[in-house]
Formats: C-alpha cells, structure tokens, sequence
C-alpha cells in the first residue's frame, strides 16, 4: 500500500485514535472523567451527584475495581473518584496521580453525600450523564458512544458545548468500513515502520508490564498463575498466561496503565501480549513483531467495528482472533493462513457472552486465545470450518459481518436479561 493511498492515511489514524493509555477498567474511567469535568464547569466540590448511565455501562461497572482508590467498586466509587481526585484533561488517565489524602475523601464522600444512580435509555448502548450540584447551582456532562465523546456540557441551563448525538455513529473519528482483511494485510506488510513505532512502542511496554506485574502479583483469581502451574511454561501456555494476568491485575485495581483496542484495555492485552511473547520465542526481531502488532490491532479494530464498543458479545473473542492471526504472521503465514486463522477461531469462541469488566474475563481472555492459536494449527494442518457451518460463511470479512450482525442485533435481548440478573431484577 502506497503513502498516497487514502486508505494507508486513514490505518495510521485509527491506530492512534484506538491505541492510546487508560488505568484501569475503561467504563468506571469513562465515568470518571465524565465526573471530573463536571466538577471542573461547577467550580465546586458537589453537594449532590446524579449519575445517568446505559446498561451496559453500569453492566461493565458493577464488579470491577477502580484504580487509585483503594479497592472500592461500583459506579459511585468511579464518578466519586473524578470528583476528588480527577484532572479531566489526561483523559482515560484522569485518575492517574491520586494521593493518601485524595482516597480519605473519597470514603468521606461515598459516606456523606448522597450519590445517584440511575438507568437511562436513550436507545445508545455506551451513554452516561452526570449531574452535579452546589446548592443552587449544578454542572452537567454528558458522554456517549465512546468513552472521551463528550457530546454535552451544560452549566445552570446554559449549553457550553454541545454535538448532536445520532444514533450510535461515532463522529469524529475515522470511518472504521475502510478496514477490511486484504487492505489490513497490504497495510501490515508495507507500513513505513516509522509513521507507527511510538503507537506500537508504547503498547509493547505497557502491556508487558501489566502482564509482568499480573503475574508476580495476587490479582484476583490469578488465571495466568494457574495457567502456567497447570499447563506448564511452552509458549503457547506462555502467550494465553501472560494476557490473562495482564487482565488479572487490570480488572483488580492494579494502578499500571494499558494501551488500549477498540476501547479496551482487555481487548488491547489480548491482541498484544501473546504476539509479543511468541516474538519472543521465535526471535522474529522488531519489524516483524511491530507488523504483526499492526495487523493484529487492525484485525481485532475491523471486528469491533460491526459489534460496538459495548455489547453482550464479548470483545477478548475477537482480539484472541486477532492475536491468533499476529501469531501466524510471525509463524511465516500467508493472507490464506491469517484470513482462515481468524475464521476458524471465531467459529469455536464467538458464544462466549459478556457479563461485564470483572476477574473471570482473565480466563476468558484465555480461551480466546487459545482458540486464535487453535485456528492458525487447524489451518496448517489442512483443516478448517467451511461456509455453512453456523455463522461462518465464504471468506473472513463476510464472516466477521455475520459476527457483527450476532453481536449488535442478536444478542440485544442477551444484553439485557444479563443486566437484569447483575442489578437483581426479576423476570
């Protein structure tokens, strides 16, 4: 692919909208900044919050710690947190630097000050709203569609910022249908190395060093420990324990930031972390392990894109896919091997549901990949799943649609009774 090329112009744009830093689980983040800007247009520590949020949001909440807080959970802890402690302008890092005293307050607050949470429904899946008040006075923000889409800033009824929200388009950023699997393998194979590196640098380190530190850690149900005492130290064992711990520390209040894919710290360690290690193991070098990494990245982007940021389907599904086809580049596989490495992978893991950011996604994260390295074997042993074989169909990128229709539409109704059994709603 030429430089010229409007579509190379556009890969290297949405590697870096999709690859940026976030500390810790990106939903309880997104509240977060929601929360502190709110608090920067009020002028105010609030003497009352209001907090809006989507099903999906309050789903991928409920059960995951927030970092820099000392253990606490749930969508009150997350706003709380941007309140006390939150500087809006570092983004999906706006809870980074967080002092003793900052976490005292916090507890003060949670304590004192009635905090509300609500369901909304405004027909977006990724949605929040945060009011906060000082006697008479009150500041508003609002966020939908991605986790920094501020579409609504509003102060004592007077509108600051506002962008019209339609549908589920995420405006402002790079149109995603430009991605398909061919132009993602021209792009992987022929990217001037130097237009990606600080992208592709920064997500090797900090992924590696959350995946390091989940291991040497206690992080929740410590899967990637349990992986590598039950399965033993080969690299495949290797390449699915260091993703899961890295999710294990993530998904535990570790304070270490993520290069995130598709709006997921989860889902950037899965695409990443195993590539990583089997470049490693296979010493590939570094042009070949940063093209893997941008195949990898694109390849998990372009599945993401036909699902959304947030649904019942869970996302690790499609970045163990993604690493699985990283992997098989690095193994001196061809298009045929990444194309039908992907396919077959999403054949055997595409039921696995997402009920929300907590511990367990460590394992599932797992089995994705297990399944990305299963589907690149499968493929170089001669076998494979064919068009017909339940949503699989003739060729990846018609495959990853009928994905992406199961993800968006499909499993809709799953979405919500999953909400419903989390927040104990009966039938």
């Amino acid at each position: 692919m030429k430089k010229t090329d409007e579509k190379y112009t556009s890969y290297v744009q949405i590697l870096k909208e999709e690859l940026i830093p976030a500390m810790g689980c990106t939903e309880p983040i997104a509240l977060a900044y929601a929360a502190a800007k709110a608090r920067e247009i009020l002028g105010e520590k609030p003497d009352r919050v209001i907090i809006e949020a989507s099903g999906s949001i309050i789903k991928n909440v409920k059960s995951v710690i927030v970092p820099n807080t000392d253990s606490l959970k749930g969508i009150p802890a997350a706003a709380v947190a941007g309140i006390i402690a939150g500087q809006a302008e570092k983004g999906l890092e706006v809870i980074s630097n967080v002092n003793e005293q900052q976490i005292i307050e916090m507890r003060e607050f949670l304590e004192k000050i009635p905090v509300e949470v609500h369901h909304t429904d405004n027909g977006i899946t990724f949605d929040i709203i945060i009011t906060e008040y000082f006697k008479e006075e009150y500041a508003k923000v609002r966020i939908a569609n991605y986790h920094t889409n501020i579409v609504l800033v509003e102060k004592n009824h007077n509108v600051i910022y506002k962008k019209d929200v339609e549908g589920e388009n995420e405006e402002g950023l790079t149109d995603r249908t430009l991605l398909n699997m061919e132009s993602i393998w021209d792009f992987a194979n022929t990217v001037d190395i130097e237009d990606v590196r600080d992208i592709i640098r920064c997500q090797i380190d900090y992924n590696t060093t959350i995946s390091e530190e989940g291991l040497k850690g206690d992080y929740g149900a410590n899967i990637g420990s349990v992986l590598l005492s039950m399965e033993g130290n080969d690299i495949r064992t290797r390449a699915k324990a260091k993703a899961a711990a890295g999710s294990d520390a993530r998904m535990n209040g570790c304070e270490l930031p993520v290069i995130i894919n598709s709006g997921s710290g989860n889902q950037g360690i899965t695409c990443s972390v195993p590539v990583i290690e089997y470049a490693k193991e296979l010493n590939s070098g570094e042009e070949k392990l940063y093209r893997a990494l941008v195949l990898s990245n694109l390849i998990a982007i372009h599945q993401k894109t036909g699902i959304g940021r947030l649904s019942a389907y869970c996302g690790a599904v499609c970045a163990g896919a993604a690493a699985g086809a990283g992997i098989a580049y690095l193994c001196g596989g061809e298009y045929k091997d990444i194309t039908h490495t992907v396919v077959n992978a999403l054949a055997v893991v595409s039921g696995i549901v997402c009920d929300g950011a907590k511990a367990s996604c460590a394992a599932k994260i797992a089995y994705a990949v297990d399944a990305g390295i299963l589907g690149y074997n499968m493929y170089k042993s001669g076998q494979q799943f064919y068009a017909g074989d339940g949503i699989v169909t003739k060729g990846a990128d018609e495959t990853i649609k009928n994905v992406g229709r199961l993800g968006k539409q499909g499993m809709k109704q799953t979405n919500e009774e999953i909400i419903s059994i989390m927040v104990g709603k009966k039938c």
